[in-house]
């Protein structure tokens, strides 16, 4: 829409009663609120999903069943977990929310003739605003009168150059005044802004579910559907046994609960928490739990240009001046500009601000009084002024040397620096105020250096087989310069822009699945799109960005990456994780931590389910010899195993160093639970640590009398379940140590590399003491301290558990030696 305003009415504004009227017709310059899920709707999410549903349903059975202590410690592991998952999720529930942030609280207008200050809500279509340097835009505004005037849009368009609209152009709410002044017509406020419409597309976005959350269902999905089944398979064999229906319906609910890893997830939230922090450690702030996995598991990084790869600052790269002297082309170019370093710091356009300290480096002579300006705009695409009598003149090269007279070599040198990727401004001079007939001076190359550690970064990830691709809003020839010189531009040197995106998601993503492309010119509708594309095409996408036009891209995406030292707030809120000092190096460290932490789940789960192979095995047992071996566990004995001795160990696995191979070939994304895992807990050690219990458990039994058939006395039923008991325990601690590694056995892993570990081993020890040695415990749980003799038998599980594991693995050794092409590097 085009507001035709005359000069009276520039001069007028609004009245204050059509601006209240079309304030009560428009309503207020707000941005439309988010719809926010209520808190507790968050917490009944964690409480009622399939996994807690489970449980739930178990607690109510224990407690039909007449076993309350069984039915609290289950809902205790349910309200757990529930609320830690609630914790992240509530703190995770802020994307769009600090839109409303980049409306500025105050704005000057034009109201009856008066300049007057209003609060920027009560903007409305046809105010005459007054802008200056320093002012944010509150509402899309066409300009009616410019002078000099520079608008910083990277927040809505990625790009770094300063833009200088002339009137009857227009400004869009959300970007702010750098330089100059402005009069200007709102012609749209609130929920009509280009601004809303980037917010929408924020909300509208959908967040993917990660591949650990995935992953997870199905294990979960798999378990309980495995545990149920058995269960009601024992409770009609314990029927078909004669059992009684209360007894047998006891007996299937102890099966179902032996299966059932109840501290599978407070496990895998709580391990997840242990790596944020470590991340946040590396400056990398996560700010969803599951980011943490999928971060390890990304296939491809799509990264902006400024201020990720590079340092967000203009630099003077190169200076060409055939017949004048450096210093002398920097004075005229700064005389011709206005930004500048003031008190250490820069004001203005970052490129003007770059040829302020390059002629301060060099003591140029910057004095001169200046009489006239003419400042840069989009069809001369240069700017002047007038001081001390002459003109002084920057510009585009083609826009500046037909003007000069004739320069031998200058095409070259402008080649050379074109090639190079560099921003190429022509400085040149005249005698008069006419624009023709000048002095060239010289050239001046600018760019924005990346860092320092960039290239070791992008070459970490080359290793790692990810992906990479920039996505910049910057033009063709800079981005390819930068991505060339970080090592980024992959050997097909493919540079698109967005103009020339395919619209077909399907062809655009077959255009960009391709390890370093760069894609120029980019909208956020590309940059959502090219998330989207990729993601169908089976990567897992990690997205940087830190405008307000990456926000929907990052939500988009499967993991969201905002800078945190320059990114807006909304880009932080819409993102996964947060880099706090904005290198790029920070992702390649954050991704190393969330393999290793994919690494980590896949220990502890063949550690919990190792656990339960052992815990099932009495009831196994039981029903399989008719009812002549008596049952060597408890239901509430089993439970103290999964939440109490269980718990620790595992929480320690998740914490376990990446091994110095993480990052080498492909992430491991693929089943939890795989045929490896499948063999090591059902072939390997949990027959192992089943085998030690049940020898124990029988060992006993045999030294205190009992033949198979009859009923043992209930102290030595109570005896030999207790060294049962400590035989799973004992069992853990080495089935601990040999999870550390799936291809290393024990006795080649440092004890102390795991210190957390150590301690978990430690309090495990005096849980199982207390659990036996006091009797009021002892007598809940079902078993009771053991004799000596229990003790040994029970100690016996230690060695069984290493040499099962170290046979296995050397099993696994001499196979890969015999197969050189295997392809799979073991962790």
């Amino acid at each position: 829409m085009r507001v035709m305003t005359t000069v009276s009415q520039l001069r007028r504004g609004l009245t204050a009663a059509e601006a209240a009227s079309r304030l009560t017709r428009d309503g207020p310059n707000t941005l439309p609120s988010a719809r926010r899920t209520p808190a507790v709707v968050l917490l009944l999410r964690q409480l009622a999903h399939f996994f807690a549903l489970l449980l739930w349903g178990a607690s109510v059975l224990a407690l039909l069943a007449g076993m309350p202590q069984l039915a609290a410690a289950i809902v205790i592991v349910v309200l757990l977990n529930g609320a830690f998952a609630f914790a992240q999720e509530y703190r995770a529930d802020q994307a769009s929310q600090r839109l409303r942030e980049l409306i500025p609280a105050g704005v000057v207008v034009r109201r009856d003739g008066r300049r007057v200050s209003i609060e920027a809500a009560g903007l409305v279509a046809g105010d005459v605003v007054l802008l200056e340097a320093g002012d944010r835009i509150s509402a899309d505004l066409e300009l009616a009168q410019v002078h000099a005037l520079g608008i910083n849009e990277s927040m809505l368009t990625g790009e770094s150059r300063l833009a200088h609209p002339a009137a009857g152009e227009r400004a869009l709410a959300g970007t702010f005044v750098v330089e100059g002044e402005a009069e200007a017509v709102v012609i749209a406020t609130g929920g009509r802004t280009r601004l809303a419409g980037i917010a929408r597309l924020t909300q509208e976005a959908s967040r993917p579910p990660s591949p650990l959350s995935v992953q997870l269902g199905k294990v979960v999905r798999i378990v309980a559907g495995i545990a149920l089944a058995v269960g009601a398979a024992f409770f009609g064999l314990a029927q078909l046994l004669g059992m009684q229906p209360g007894a047998s319906f006891l007996f299937a609910l102890g099966v179902t609960v032996a299966l059932v890893p109840e501290g599978l997830l407070p496990t895998v939230t709580l391990s997840l928490a242990r790596a944020a922090q470590r991340m946040a450690s590396r400056n990398a702030l996560v700010r969803h739990l599951e980011a943490v996995e999928t971060l390890g598991s990304a296939t491809f990084i799509c990264t902006d240009k400024t201020g990720t790869l590079t340092r967000n600052e203009m630099t003077v790269a190169d200076l060409w001046a055939p017949a004048s002297t450096p210093a002398d082309v920097l004075r005229s170019a700064v005389l011709s500009s206005t930004g500048r370093m003031s008190g250490g710091k820069p004001v203005g356009d970052p490129m003007e601000v770059a040829l302020h300290a390059e002629a301060l480096r060099l003591d140029a002579d910057l004095t001169g009084e200046i009489t006239a300006r003419f400042p840069f705009d989009p069809v001369r695409r240069r700017a002047s002024v007038m001081a001390d009598g002459r003109l002084h003149l920057k510009g585009a090269p083609d826009a500046v040397l037909p003007l000069c007279r004739a320069v031998p070599g200058v095409e070259e040198a402008l080649a050379r620096m074109s090639d190079r990727g560099l921003r190429v401004l022509a400085v040149a001079r005249g005698d008069t105020a006419e624009e023709r007939d000048l002095r060239f001076l010289g050239l001046v190359g600018l760019y924005d250096p990346p860092r320092d550690d960039v290239a070791e970064a992008i070459w970490k990830c080359r290793i790692a087989g990810i992906k990479l691709a920039m996505i910049t809003g910057d033009h063709p020839r800079t981005a390819r310069a930068i991505a060339a010189e970080v090592g980024l531009l992959g050997e097909q040197e493919l540079i698109v822009t967005g103009a020339d995106l395919p619209a077909d998601d399907a062809a655009l993503g077959e255009l960009l699945d391709h390890d370093g492309v760069v894609v120029a010119r980019v909208t956020p509708e590309d940059k959502l799109r090219i998330a989207r594309a990729l993601r169908a095409r089976g990567h897992v996408v990690a997205m940087t960005g830190d405008g307000v036009n990456d926000g929907p891209a990052l939500r988009e995406a499967d993991i969201g990456i905002a800078m945190g030292a320059s990114g807006t707030d909304v880009a932080r809120e819409a993102a996964d994780l947060v880099l706090l000092d904005d290198h790029f190096a920070t992702i390649v460290s954050a991704i190393e931590l969330g393999r290793a932490t994919y690494a980590n789940v896949r220990r502890f789960l063949t550690y919990h389910l190792t656990d339960n192979v052992a815990e099932l095995t009495p009831f196994a047992v039981w029903a399989l010899s008719g009812g002549t071996i008596p049952l060597a566990l408890s239901v509430l004995q089993v439970l103290a195993l999964d939440i109490g001795t269980d718990l620790l160990p595992a929480l320690a696995l998740g914490a376990e160093p990446a091994n110095p191979r993480t990052m080498h070939g492909p992430a491991r994304t693929g089943n939890l639970i795989d045929r490896r895992v499948l063999v090591r807990v059902f072939g390997v050690l949990g027959p192992a640590q089943a085998l030690a219990e049940m020898g124990a458990f029988a060992g006993v039994l045999l030294l205190g009398g009992w033949q198979i058939g009859t009923e043992p006395s209930p102290a030595l039923l109570a005896a030999a379940s207790g060294t049962a008991f400590a035989a799973v325990v004992l069992g853990q601690f080495a089935n601990a140590f040999a999870c550390r590694s799936e291809s290393r056995w024990i006795g080649r892993i440092r004890w102390n590399t795991n210190r957390l570990l150590l301690g978990a081993i430690a309090v495990e020890a005096i849980l199982l003491l207390l659990f036996l040695g006091l009797p009021a415990v002892a007598d809940l749980l079902g078993g009771s301290f053991p004799p000596a003799a229990g003790w040994l038998l029970a100690a016996l599980a230690i060695p069984v558990m290493i040499v099962a594991d170290a046979a296995y693995k050397g099993w696994q050794a001499r196979g890969r030696r015999a197969s050189p092409d295997a392809s799979r590097v073991m962790r």
